[in-house]
């Protein structure tokens, strides 16, 4: 795995690569060709409005790698889009057609994890005066439903993880095809972004709806998705039920029932389920054995994983990989 600082990936963008203006009649569309170094790939950036701005990032990565990041105070919302790729940090794992929001406030330190993969993402970044241009009535104060995305200088900022659905979907695709350019681009792409601003609020909204049936507040809700991150982050060593709710800011009550009520099962039960399909991903995948797999994914008992993928997909293991790359072979 290649590993690199904050600050050699910084110098990286600021001594290699190459910028390039991708619109000719717009110099604040500029594409950055990454060095080999971190990955072959490019990184388009669209400045919009004042405050406002849109990234596009198509990168084949051939190797794992990991970006240190010290702690930071965000400056701007970041609607994170993942068209395909994933990528873990201290606060998030977000996956294949997933999307991540992160908020106003601090970032603590962490490591940014990318795995071997071809990503494709999305990004758009929303600063605090603009955001409170767009989303408030004139009294100076967000909707109820994203008020928790800006926080203080001392708070840690919000992040929520959430599917990408396909209204989300569609929109992403018309910015990463968008086929203008000059003003109509601008004017084109500035309502794909206030459009996805929009899907995202409403997500909020919906989310925010079913805790107040289900009686989980806000903050006991993002606690709950902070340990179930934890949980995921640890799997060659499972943090304790007790751990997880330190770590987490709960007692353990809460955390067993809202875990059970965020996502319909006990938390270890989440992470069988989450090693299973993880998993089956590499089996698909084709370039491990079944052990190798095992392994890989945190457990250490053959007879075990072999029985558990069983009860999940109806095959062990081994047969579910021939099978697999039987029909791929055959297809």
């Amino acid at each position: 795995m290649v590993s690199i600082s904050q600050q050699a990936w910084q110098d990286s963008a600021g001594g290699r690569g190459k910028f390039v203006q991708t619109d000719p009649s717009d110099p604040l569309d500029m594409t950055w060709l990454h060095p080999s170094a971190i990955g072959q790939g490019t990184t388009r950036s669209i400045q919009l409005r004042e405050g406002l701005k849109l990234e596009i990032l198509d990168v084949p990565l051939g190797y794992e790698s990991s970006i240190a990041e010290s702690e930071t105070l965000n400056d701007a919302m970041e609607f994170h889009f993942h068209i395909q790729g994933h990528h873990e940090d201290g606060l998030t794992q977000v996956g294949d057609r997933e999307f991540c929001i992160r908020g106003i406030g601090v970032d603590p330190k962490h490591c940014l994890y990318a795995p071997e993969q071809q990503s494709l993402e999305v990004w758009l970044w929303v600063e605090a005066e603009a955001l409170r241009s767009i989303l408030t009535d004139g009294s100076g104060e967000l909707p109820r439903e994203v008020a928790q995305w800006v926080r203080s200088e001392d708070e840690r900022c919000y992040a929520q993880v959430g599917k990408v659905t396909q209204p989300i979907r569609r929109v992403l695709w018309e910015v990463v095809r968008c086929p203008w350019q000059g003003v109509t681009k601008r004017l084109f792409l500035e309502g794909k972004a206030l459009e996805l601003l929009s899907l995202m609020v409403e997500w909020e909204r919906t989310i925010q709806e079913q805790d107040a049936v289900l009686g989980l507040p806000a903050k006991t809700r993002e606690r709950v998705h902070y340990a179930r991150e934890l949980l995921l982050q640890n799997l060659h060593e499972p943090l304790t039920l007790a751990e997880l709710a330190q770590r987490s800011q709960l007692n353990e009550c809460t955390l067993k029932q809202g875990f059970k009520q965020e996502f319909g099962m006990t938390v270890f039960d989440y992470l069988l389920d989450y090693r299973l399909e993880q998993a089956r991903e590499l089996l698909e995948r084709g370039a491990m054995q079944v052990a190798e797999v095992m392994t890989a994914v945190g457990l250490k008992n053959r007879s075990y994983f072999a029985a558990a993928f069983r009860r999940k997909f109806g095959q062990n293991p081994k047969q579910y990989q021939q099978q697999f790359w039987h029909f791929q072979t055959k297809g």
